[in-house]
């Protein structure tokens, strides 16, 4: 919504527009909440999952919903951890443009490689790659709603 706000042309304009275009452009400019290490560890396992199970797949047919999965996660995780907006579908890549033009097209030549061929080597060290700043793949030891 604060894109739309921002990048939308106004119609009409009874005084208020300048202050609604300020502040949407102050929350693309500023981000979202910063991820707590909660939130992150939570992720982090989610990832680790989607990705084991890309790893260990056998299936094609499966590895294709994996993959779509694995790379929702991956855009969101990183996206979030550096405190950029995620977008979906269209505004996924736009959103990574935005932030890591060179990691976007890495992302993107990892997923490729995978669909057309089938080889997940790209995907799955892109993964760990992002995974490796905070302490890799998440399993031993994590737990959901105990402390």
């Amino acid at each position: 919504m604060p894109r739309m706000v921002s990048e939308g042309i106004v119609l009409k304009d009874d005084g208020i527009i300048e202050s609604i275009k300020k502040e949407a452009n102050d929350l693309l400019h500023n981000g979202p909440q910063e991820w707590s290490e909660e939130t992150i560890n939570t992720k982090r396992y989610f990832l680790s999952d989607a990705l084991d199970d890309f790893i260990g797949s056998s299936n094609s047919s499966e590895e294709l919903f994996i993959a779509t999965a694995l790379a929702e996660l991956l855009s969101e995780f990183v996206l979030r951890t550096n405190r950029q907006w995620i977008g979906a579908s269209k505004w996924a890549y736009r959103s990574f443009k935005d932030y890591d033009e060179e990691f976007a097209n890495q992302f993107v030549k990892a997923f490729d490689i995978f669909y057309k061929t089938g080889n997940k080597g790209q995907v799955i060290e892109l993964a760990d790659n992002v995974l490796q700043p905070f302490g890799g793949k998440l399993f031993d030891g994590f737990s959901l709603g105990k402390r």
